[in-house]
This record gives C-alpha cells, structure tokens and sequence, in this order.
C-alpha cells in the first residue's frame, strides 16, 4: 500500500474517532463537565475511562504514523515485529469495556442508557478499525519500492505477513483429508446423531443439577428433588449409550480413512519415475507410508471426534448460561479471547515443530532400514557400534525437537490454565455477590459454576484439538505431497501388436541422470539388436552399458535421439507390453517373499503349472527346485534370502524366460552361476532361445566371445563393433580387455551390483 494513503486514511480515522468518543461522551453527562468528572470520578457511573481509552489508541495510532512518516522502510518492519502488541492492546480494552458494562450495570439499567450503548458499540467498531490500520501501516511500501516490485501490502497477507498463505494451505490440507472420507457420509451422519444426543444429554446434566440442590436448599420439596435426580439418572444412561455408539463409528470411519489413504499413497508410489526413487530414499517413503498416515488417521480421528463432540456441548452451555445470568456469561468470555490467542500462537509453533519431528523420525528410520537391509555388509567390517551411534544421533535430533515440543506445551498450559483460574475466581466472587444481592438463586449459582467447569473444559479440549490438527496436518501435508505428485515421466504409450519381430535400434541415444545432470551417461550411442541374434555390450565399468539396458526397458526418458522396437518408439508401447516382451535378468536379481512359482509368473495372469515347470527347466532351475523340501512352493524369503546367489539368478532367468519374450536382456545374469549352469544357459540361449533377440551383458570371455556382435562402449560412447575374431584383429579396448582377462589382470566380473544411478554415482553400473 502506498504510504500516502495509509497516512491519510489513519489521520482520518483518528480525528473520527476522537470526535465521535467526544461527543458521546459529553452528551451522557451533559449534568457535569470534564474536570468535574475528573475531580470526582466514579468508575461505576462514568465513562471518563472509555474516553481516555480512545485517547491512548489513537496516541499509538499518531505514533506509528508519525514513524512510518519519517522512516518508510525500517518503520512498517518495527510494526510488523509489534502486532502481538497491538494484538493485546486491543483485546484488553475489549475486555475492560466488558468490566465497564457489569460495573454501569451495578448502578444504572444500561438498557435505559442509549449513549452509553453507542459508546460501547462505538468502543469495539473502534478497536477492530484500529488494529487494520495498524496492520495497513505494517505493509506500506515506499513509492519506488512499489513501482518496482509491484508486490504492494497484499505480499504479506493477512494478519501476520507470510502466515496467511501458510493458514490457507493448512486449511485445505484439512479439507483435502476430509474428502477422503466422502464414502463413508452414512457413517458419519449415524455419528454426528449420536454426538449430538450424547452432547446434550451431557449439556443439560449442570442444569438439573442445580434444580435439585434448589429443591434441597430453597424449596425443601423431596418430590423435586427425586424429580430432577430421576432425569439426571435418565440424561447420563442415554447419553453414555450413544457416547459409546458415536466413539465406535468414529473409529471404524477413520480405520477406513487410514487404509484409503496408505491405498491412494502406494498407488501414487508405484507410478512415479524411476529418477522420483533415486532422488528419495526408501526409508523416507516408507515412514510416510506406515507412520504418517497412521498419525494423520488418529489425530483427525481422535481430534475431530473431541472437536465435533465439543462444539454441540459449547453451543448448548452458551444457551444455559446467558439464561442462568448473562452477567456472570460476559465474565466467563472475557478470558477466553486470550485463550484462543494463546491456542493460535501455540498452534502455529507447534506445526513447524511436528514438521520438523517428522522429517527426522524419517531421517532415523532411513538409516535404521539401510543398517538392517544390509546387515551382512556391516557386520562384515565390524561397524555395528558406529552404526548404532549414527542412529542414536539422528534419534538425539528428535529428542531436541521433543524437548521443544514439550516446554511450547508447558507454556501454552500456563497461560491458558492461568487465564481459566483467573476467570473462575472472578465468577465465583461476582456471582456470590448476585446471590446475596438476590439477582439469582445459589442453585443457579452452582449451576453455572459447573457450566463453567464444562466449558473450560470444552475450551481446553478445543486448544488441543488445534494444535493436534496441526500436527495431523503438518504430516497430511508430505502424504498429499506424494499423493499428487505426478510423474514427470508418463507411459501413455498404446501400441500393442499380436506380433513382433525384435528389432531393436539405438540411434544417437543419448542420455544423462536426472540426479547428475552435468554428466552425460551416453553420447550418441548407435547400435542394433537383431532378432536371432546374441549381442554382446562390453567395456570398462562406468562405460555406460547397464545405463543402454536402462533406456531399452524405457525407465528414463532420452536427453536426445531415439531406442526404436520394430521401427516404433519404445515409448509408443503400452506399458505391460513393453515389459512383457522385453525380459530382463540382471546380475543381482530381486525375488519377493512368496514361493517360487509366484516369483516365476510374477507379473503374469494364472497361468499352467507346467508352464513355470519348462522355464525353470531351461533355466536349469528344476533340479534344485525339485530338491527344496516344499518344491515350487517353496517360500524364497525377503529378496530371496533363502536360496544361494546362484539359485536366484536361475529363478530369475525362469522369470524372463516363462514370457517367451522376444527381446531378452541378460545383464551379468550368469555371474553367480557354476561352469555347469552357466554352460547350460549358453546353449539355451544360442539353441532354443536362437530366435529371441539377446543382449548380453558381462565380463567372462566364455560368455562374450560367442556372441554373433559384439559392442564396446567406453566413457558413454561406441568405440568398436564386430565379432570376437574381428574385434582381435582390429586391436584397441576390446583386445587389451581380452588380453588383461587372460593375464588374469582384471577380475571376471567387477560390475559393481546395485540400482544403476544411486545418489552419489548414478552410473557405478553404467
């Protein structure tokens, strides 16, 4: 906003409002003049006081302008960082307005005093107008600044600056959760019918309290007090049955939330690209996955229940008080806006700090899942205590934050049970001098004590189910942040022919992970696959051979030109068709905890026993399958942990083979094998397999030399192409390769295993 019109507009203001209070306030005692008043002021009958209130507001607000006025540029930040104080300056004056009016009440009627009305009124409009203004001096832009940005005071939202955006978005987090539990609308609705009925059972329990004590204490009538009991017995039975009934659907609702919300998380997981897993660790998606929807389902659970539950009770306890003494009423909410001052405040705070506490719970489980999955590793070289203190530190992290955690709970607690106390000392010393002044009953009285009970408790309640929502938020906020993401490599291809050939063409494929853009994987790689033929891709490690296997299964999109099947695009294929047709076996193969012969058609509809039977016979399985103690049902453990290094490789190979795929891509898929087996694969693969397309990956000479062509890659580029015979003769990589192979000068295979583009060297299987 420019500072000319915010000055304007607060000088105007200013002046009115002065005026206006003047007036007001000369016309209720046109019986005696100011320094009358001033000399014999009486805090009851005058309200000299609400006009010198005015005069302070508007000396804050001359301050701040006059600031504003000299410095444009420090000024408007000097407000911004005092609008907590504002804030309770005019949420004081609201409540001594309040303790003016029960005063003037004591000795006036104020229903027969119009001027003191309007000044009350007046009083309120006043300070709400006030603190906008404030806030508008706050956002004040210099004029360059604001031709410059062209930002103005809206950048800073409303109130507090950068919060808005942040309360919007917490907003529409909650209401984006909700959404998810549309289907079970008729579940919720038996819900609410049930709070309510047990909200206002427990509502008008207070109310009859009090008539039996009145039938005790006034009216000595055992048939009254017998009356009131009967219904008391009545409210509590009825409102506990639906008590439990509400509580039990509540439950289920938001079980049923839980499990949509993990279902629509893992969907949205499995979909994404595979640079979406190399960049995210998997320990943090699974703490997503299994903590934070737990945590999102029973804070909203438990949290919307209480507040539901506690919004009937507050509406019905409104009612009863104001008609109990509306006296007394005004007394109790007089401290209840810096309750929810405090509640709000204490809210934000403790958003950020779940945030925070849930990053590093993920950061600990990360390293905990690492640790475990690779168990073998770090008890290899002895690292189980230095592993051990690495998990403790990052739990110290979340100690650190739990202790912020809880002193912001200390202090919230504070203020808000001291704000409660003062309140309830007040009500019982003002409402024992309504008794004895007879202006109400003592049952009445207890009455509304026990009301007041109830709703600080209900306000209690509230300020809890806030901050809880906050921290169900703040951990709805990564879920849906994963929910929606969508992936940046869509595979919307259609094309799905009865036949193909199995021609593959790589033309100047090239190519670079995401994680390491600076580094180009592959350079205007050119090569073909064809159908009946076995080729091989050799090269150094980091060559780039596994990153050519990487873009034939169409996991990473090109940088530039193209990975042609029978002509087409390999992106233009359906997904599942893709992938049904082109078969991988890599050097260290993934298996799931289910038997054998689900890992064997994994991926595939049901299909003949006899079927998985011939593949794993081709694969020289069958033998050793044959020999577990529950055959092809045989469980294969997490990742295979059952079965030797070998014996996965063969079940991995059943894998690929039971798809009669036309394109077969081995990727040191004999590396862990025997002679034997390896020999027996070889054949397959240039016996029955001839009419398949095959690329081979590997190091051993026995299983490059007999392919039909041979590629050799080095640093991402084709270097050489031919047979083994014509590759020797040509000299250069391939037969220094060869010759260090035979030397014994380079190990048979250091294709280093793993994801081909971890985090830190996406090409350490390139």
């Amino acid at each position: 906003m420019r500072l000319w019109k915010a000055v304007a507009a607060t000088l105007a203001f200013v002046s009115v409002d002065v005026g206006v209070t003047t007036a007001i306030y000369l016309l209720s005692h046109l019986d005696r003049s100011v320094l009358e008043d001033l000399r014999h002021f009486n805090i009851f009958d005058s309200v000299l006081d609400l006009w010198a209130a005015c005069l302070y507001r508007s000396c804050l607000l001359l301050g701040a302008t006059l600031g504003v006025a000299k410095n444009s540029s420090l000024g408007p930040r000097r407000l911004r960082a005092s609008r907590t104080v504002i804030t309770l300056v005019c949420l004081f004056v609201g409540i001594y307005a309040v303790v003016k009016l029960l005063l003037f009440s004591e000795v006036r009627q104020p229903v027969r005093d119009p001027w003191f009305w309007a000044l009350f009124a007046w009083t309120y409009l006043s300070l709400a107008a006030s603190f906008l203004l404030w806030w508008l001096l706050s956002c004040v832009r210099p004029d360059a600044e604001v031709l410059g940005s062209g930002t103005g005071a809206g950048a800073q939202g409303f109130p507090g600056g950068r919060q808005a955006p942040a309360e919007q978005a917490s907003g529409a987090t909650l209401q984006k959760l909700l959404s998810y539990a549309k289907p079970d609308v008729a579940f919720l609705v038996a819900a609410s019918f049930f709070l309510i009925v047990a909200a206002l059972g427990e509502t008008f329990l207070p109310y009859y309290t009090g008539r039996a004590i009145d039938g005790i204490v006034i009216q000595k009538s055992m048939e009254q007090f017998s009356a009131a009991v009967t219904v008391m017995c009545v409210l509590a039975i009825g409102s506990s049955f639906a008590a439990g009934i509400r509580g039990g659907i509540f439950t289920l609702i938001f079980a049923r939330l839980n499990i949509r919300l993990r279902n629509r998380l893992f969907r949205s997981l499995v979909s994404q690209e595979m640079s979406f897993f190399d960049e995210n660790r998997t320990g943090d998606l699974i703490s997503r996955l299994t903590s934070d929807t737990t945590m999102v389902s029973d804070l909203v659970s438990q949290n919307i229940n209480i507040f539901l539950r506690n919004a009937v009770k507050v509406t019905g306890v409104v009612v009863f008080m104001f008609s109990l003494s509306w006296q007394l009423s005004l007394v109790t909410f007089t401290g209840f806006p810096i309750i929810m001052m405090v509640s709000d405040v204490y809210g934000k705070y403790y958003k950020r700090l779940s945030k925070e506490v849930q990053n590093a719970l993920a950061r600990a489980s990360n390293t905990a899942e690492e640790t475990i999955s690779a168990m073998s590793t770090v008890r290899s070289f002895a690292n189980e205590e230095e592993e051990a203190e690495v998990y403790s530190r990052k739990l110290q992290q979340v100690y650190q934050l739990n202790r912020k955690e809880a002193a912001a709970y200390t202090y919230y607690v504070w203020g808000s049970g001291l704000t409660l106390l003062v309140v309830q000392v007040s009500i019982l010393y003002y409402g024992g001098h309504l008794v004895i002044s007879g202006q109400m009953t003592s049952g009445n009285l207890i009455s509304f004590i026990i009301y007041e009970f109830v709703l600080g408790d209900c306000m209690e309640s509230v300020g809890s189910v806030y901050s809880g929502l906050m921290q169900g938020v703040g951990a709805a906020e990564k879920v849906f942040e994963f929910i929606d993401r969508q992936p940046t490599m869509v595979h919307d291809g259609s094309l799905a022919p009865d036949h193909l050939e199995g021609q593959v063409d790589f033309e100047n494929v090239t190519f670079t992970y995401r994680t390491r853009p600076h580094t180009q994987v592959l350079q205007n790689v050119s090569f073909s696959l064809t159908p009946g033929k076995v080729t091989a891709l050799v090269g150094p490690s980091g060559s780039g051979k596994s990153s050519c296997v990487n873009v034939l299964e169409n996991f990473y999109p090109l940088e530039g030109g193209r990975v042609l099947l029978d002509g087409k695009p390999i992106g233009a294929y359906e997904h599942k068709y893709l992938h049904r047709v082109i078969s991988l076996v890599s050097q260290e193969p993934v298996l799931f905890a289910r038997s054998i012969t689900d890992n064997i058609s994994y991926g595939l509809p049901p299909m003949p026993f006899e079927t998985v039977v011939e593949a794993a016979q081709k694969a020289n399985a069958h033998g050793f399958i044959m020999e577990l103690q529950d055959g092809y049902n045989t469980e294969t453990g997490e990742k295979g942990a059952q079965l030797s290094g070998g014996q996965k490789q063969r079940v991995a190979m059943a894998r690929a083979l039971v798809r009669n795929p036309p394109v077969l891509v081995l990727d040191e898929a004999t590396s862990a094998l025997d002679a034997e087996s390896e020999y027996l694969i070889q054949q397959a693969i240039l016996g029955p397999l001839r009419r398949h397309t095959v690329l081979v990956i590997a190091h051993r000479l026995s299983t490059v030399e007999r392919a039909h062509r041979i590629v050799v890659l080095d640093k991402g580029r084709v270097v050489q192409q031919g047979t083994h015979q014509q590759l020797l003769a040509q000299g250069g990589l391939y037969a220094r390769l060869v010759q260090r192979q035979m030397l014994g000068l380079e190990p048979a295979a250091d294709h280093t295993p793993g994801p081909p583009e971890p985090p830190g060297d996406p090409c350490r299987r390139a």
